[in-house]
């Protein structure tokens, strides 16, 4: 299978990408749309003429309630939704909590907002994007997928030892992996998925890293001022690959892939500690999106 490719590169803005495109009629979800690149994603979205709903957790005027660690309140969000949604845009998400953190049912609680509420959102939305008639799922991910599969035997640090980027790892991949599951039963709905690496962006998102791993990424200097190494992006730059799979005519029928922050499909290669760019092997296989939708199902039935 030929790797797609765009004409855009890594500090092509997300407005740019929409350049010239008419989204009017399109009913689009962005989750964590508020701040950081989801607000940049609904911003691009909203200015070639969708209909943007911002999904949040603190909402204000205009938008709607969601907490993705609550399935609760997802099933409202859901029950509350009437007829087709063109677009979801799973974007919130938490990283690398220093401690074990868990949702009120128990599970930890990266895995918990990043993809099992995501998870419940998506196929809870199922009828309405089969409705559209062309809908697409986006999955923001990371490049944190590179680094972890996910654990089968363990996912919410039950009996391991709790690793904060060990557990954000495996919720990148498992959006991954979503998305893989939703390209291989879908297709018939005209419903296509694909998942993505924003890359490195100044936001909220990394409200729980520490100076010294600030430093390390040559984000910070000695005296706490943030610095912008070349290969971050602003966040109009950080928006641009949700965008280009939400609402670009280059990705229509393409399902089932992963794009990175450089806006084209990656290569698929093999993860582990020396991998610094491409997409895991273990993020993108079809026996594990199986294994890990059946999972899915129970834990999210079951609470």
């Amino acid at each position: 299978m030929t790797r797609k490719s765009t004409p855009f590169n890594a500090k092509t803005t997300a407005y740019e990408i929409l350049t010239g495109i008419d989204l009017t009629g399109r009913r689009i979800i962005v989750t964590g749309g508020a701040s950081g690149i989801g607000l940049e994603t609904v911003r691009a979205l909203q200015g070639a003429g969708a209909d943007v709903t911002v999904a949040t957790r603190n909402p204000t005027g205009g938008q709607r309630a969601l907490d993705l660690s609550d399935l609760g309140s997802v099933r409202a969000f859901v029950d509350d939704w009437s007829g087709p949604v063109h677009v979801i845009v799973a974007n919130a998400g938490i990283m690398a909590l220093p401690a074990r953190q868990v949702a009120a049912n128990g599970w930890e609680l990266q895995l918990a907002t990043n993809f099992l509420g995501h998870f419940a959102l998506i196929t809870g939305l199922r009828e309405n994007l089969r409705q559209a008639g062309d809908a697409r799922v986006v999955m923001v991910s990371s490049g944190a997928q590179l680094h972890a599969p996910f654990d089968f035997d363990d996912p919410h640090f039950e009996r391991r030892p709790y690793d904060p980027w060990v557990a954000y790892a495996q919720s990148k991949t498992a959006d991954v992996l979503l998305a893989v599951g939703a390209a291989r039963r879908w297709a018939a709905d005209g419903i296509t998925a694909n998942a993505l690496a924003p890359g490195y962006i100044h936001t909220n998102l990394q409200r729980h890293l520490d100076d010294a791993t600030m430093r390390a990424a040559g984000a910070m200097d000695d005296e706490g001022n943030l610095l912008t190494p070349d290969y971050y992006k602003t966040p109009e730059q950080g928006a641009a690959t949700s965008v280009l799979l939400a609402g670009s005519p280059l990705l229509d029928g393409v399902t089932g892939r992963f794009f990175s922050s450089e806006n084209q499909e990656a290569e698929v290669v093999r993860g582990g500690p020396g991998a610094t760019a491409g997409v895991a092997a273990w993020s993108v296989d079809p026996a594990a999106a199986d294994r890990l939708w059946a999972y899915a199902l129970t834990a999210t039935a079951d609470h």
